[in-house]
């Protein structure tokens, strides 16, 4: 069996697992979808769709969207799971298997990245109501699914190097909460251009800004190919260095 097909089954086996416990995925849909609708509730009178040129022609629910998107794609419980299976001595009976090193890896990545699609569709199809749409049409929908998917491959391997290094679920649960700094640190109410000074040279050096943009103009706009470029590219450079992370980890893992 060849690395990639044994990562297909891992990651099947990851998405059985998060089946047999899918109330845990009540608050990946509610909590977002609640940041979502108290922003628009507190700033949508603020930026009026009519007049608010950055939210182009659309509300400002449209806007706060990819927040909710890459809060909800940080919400991966594949490093917990990981935790278990330590405890539980299942990881080291995969780790004397003749088991690739990068399944290992890969195999709960591929399983939170197919999550990640099927969660930010549901989210998507719920912020409808709000006066958002896609401008980019179905193939910048496509495009949405899989930055996003991408995001969550990435904070999922960094989650796991927590996992693997600690072998804690406290200390991997409280690692999750870098997250949040991350997201204030960005855009995140209003566009770059519009931010204090310092706010504004802490969310350029600030890798989830990209992303954010990115998935902003594939809701506002009808594809600026160097924003989206930008994104892509942040979310490519970061996967490789969690995978690449990841395997070094297992490989020296004792």
């Amino acid at each position: 069996m060849s690395a990639g097909e044994q990562a297909n089954v891992l990651g099947g086996r990851a998405l059985k697992e998060a089946l047999r416990t899918p109330e845990s995925l009540v608050p990946t849909l509610f909590i977002p979808m609640f940041f979502l609708v108290v922003n628009l509730g507190q700033a949508g009178k603020i930026f009026p769709s009519s007049s608010t040129s950055f939210l182009h022609g659309q509300s400002y629910a449209a806007f706060q969207l990819p927040a909710s998107l890459l809060l909800a794609a940080s919400f991966g419980s594949a490093a917990l799971y990981l935790v278990e299976d330590i405890e539980g001595g299942y990881f080291d009976k995969l780790r004397a298997a003749p088991v690739s090193r990068s399944a290992l890896v890969t195999g709960r990545l591929l399983a939170e990245a197919v999550k990640s699609v099927v969660i930010t569709a549901v989210l998507v199809v719920l912020a409808l109501p709000f006066g958002v749409s896609i401008a980019s049409g179905a193939l910048g929908f496509l495009l949405l699914l899989v930055l996003t998917s991408l995001w969550a491959v990435v904070f999922a391997g960094f989650m796991q190097l927590i996992a693997l290094k600690t072998r804690s679920a406290a200390a991997t649960n409280s690692g999750g909460l870098v997250f949040f700094p991350l997201l204030f640190l960005t855009p995140n109410f209003v566009p770059r251009d519009l931010l204090t000074r310092p706010m504004e040279i802490a969310a350029t050096f600030n890798p989830v800004t990209y992303v954010m943009e990115a998935l902003r103009a594939l809701i506002l706009q009808d594809f600026a190919w160097a924003t989206l470029a930008r994104g892509f590219g942040v979310v490519a450079v970061l996967g490789v260095l969690m995978v690449t992370l990841n395997v070094r980890l297992i490989s020296h893992y004792d």
